[in-house]
C-alpha cells in the first residue's frame, strides 16, 4: 500500500488532490461524476459577506492551451452559504475548505469570524489574488504590506486552519509567501490565474467585457512550477501547487518540485472526473518508482541540484 496522506498541521487529508475555487462549484455539481470522498479536499467557490452578481458577459474566453476567465466572484454571500450550502457540504467525507474575498480588510475579518463557527468547514483559503474584481482581490495580493495586513487580521480571528492563496502578477511571489508565513498563515496555494486579454477581431473588440482576466490551464504550467519551486525552498509551511495540471504527471511535477498538494481547475470543465483519476495516477506514480509514500517525493529534484 501506497501512502498519499499529507497533512496541514494537525489537520490530515486522505491524499494531495484538491479542487481549485471558482471550478467545482460547491461539490454538488460533480456528484454525478466522482465520489467527493475519493479527493483529499474541496475548496468551494469564492464567497463574500455580501451577494455579487459578477462581471457583465461576456466573462470567458477560450485561450491557446488555456481559458480566460472575469467572472467575478458571482456568489449569494454568507447568509445565503450558512443557510442553503453548509448543511449540503457538511455531509461530503473530506475536508471542506471555505475560500473568501473581500473589498476590504473588514470585509475578510467578518467572513473568517463567521465560518470560523462553522464546525464541519476544515479550513479557510485567503484570496488576497483575484484579478477580476475593481476592490480588493488583486490589490491585497500584489501589494506586500497590504498583504501583511489582512493575513495578520484574518489570523487573529480564525482559529481553522488558513491558506492563504498567493497572485502571480508580482515581481517576487517568494516575498508574498514569507510574508503569509511570517503572520501565522498554515499553508500557501499558488498561483492564481495569470492576468491576461484577449481580442475578438471579428467585432474588433476585446473579447471580455472587462478587457482583461485571469488565464489559466496548461499554458501558465511552466510559470506556476517555476513560482511553486521557488516558495516551497523559501518556507516551511506546506505549499500547495495550482496552474494548468490536467493530468496526474502534471501533479507529480508539482510535487516533485516541493508541493505538499495540489489543486484541480481548469481541468475539471473539460473532464469532470479529472481530479479521482489524478489521485488514481499519483498512486499508480508512486507504486510504479517503489515508493511508499509520498513524502519521498516531495521536492525530490531538488536533491539533484
Amino acid at each position: 500500500m501506497v501512502n498519499t496522506g499529507f497533512s496541514i498541521g494537525d489537520l490530515h487529508f486522505r491524499n494531495p488532490v484538491l479542487t481549485a475555487s471558482g471550478t467545482f462549484g460547491y461539490g454538488a455539481e460533480f456528484e454525478d461524476f466522482l465520489d467527493i470522498s475519493a479527493l483529499g479536499g474541496i475548496i468551494l467557490k469564492g464567497t463574500t459577506l455580501e451577494p455579487r452578481e459578477g462581471n457583465p458577459y461576456p466573462r470567458m474566453a477560450e485561450t491557446p492551451s488555456g481559458m480566460l476567465n472575469t467572472v467575478g466572484l458571482q456568489n449569494k454571500g454568507i447568509d445565503y452559504f450558512e443557510q442553503s450550502i453548509y448543511p449540503a457540504v457538511s455531509l461530503y467525507d473530506t475536508n471542506v475548505i471555505v475560500n473568501i474575498n473581500g473589498s476590504y480588510v473588514e470585509d475578510y475579518v467578518a467572513l473568517a469570524e463567521r465560518i470560523d463557527k462553522l464546525d464541519k468547514i476544515a479550513a479557510v483559503e485567503l484570496n488576497i489574488s483575484c484579478p477580476n474584481v475593481k476592490m480588493g482581490g488583486m490589490a491585497f495580493g500584489t501589494d506586500l504590506s497590504s498583504a501583511r495586513e489582512v493575513t495578520r487580521a484574518v489570523r487573529a480571528v480564525c482559529s481553522k486552519k488558513l491558506i492563504v492563496k498567493l497572485s502571480p502578477n508580482v515581481t517576487n511571489i517568494v516575498d508574498f509567501a514569507r510574508t503569509a508565513e511570517e503572520e501565522g498563515a498554515d499553508a500557501v496555494s499558488l498561483i492564481n490565474t495569470l492576468l491576461g486579454m484577449a481580442v475578438d477581431i471579428k467585432n474588433m473588440k476585446p473579447s471580455l467585457s472587462t478587457i482583461t482576466g485571469g488565464l489559466s490551464g496548461p499554458a501558465i504550467k511552466p510559470v506556476a512550477l517555476r513560482m511553486v519551486w521557488q516558495v516551497a525552498r523559501a518556507v516551511k509551511i506546506p505549499v500547495i501547487g495550482i496552474g494548468g495540471i490536467m493530468t496526474s504527471d502534471d501533479a507529480v511535477e508539482f510535487l516533485l518540485a516541493g508541493a505538499s498538494a495540489i489543486e484541480v481547475g481548469t481541468a475539471s470543465f473539460i473532464d469532470p472526473s479529472a481530479s479521482v483519476k489524478i489521485v488514481k495516477g499519483i498512486g499508480d506514480y508512486l507504486a510504479a518508482k517503489g515508493f511508499s509514500d509520498i513524502s519521498e517525493i516531495r521536492g525530490y529534484i531538488n536533491r539533484n541540484i
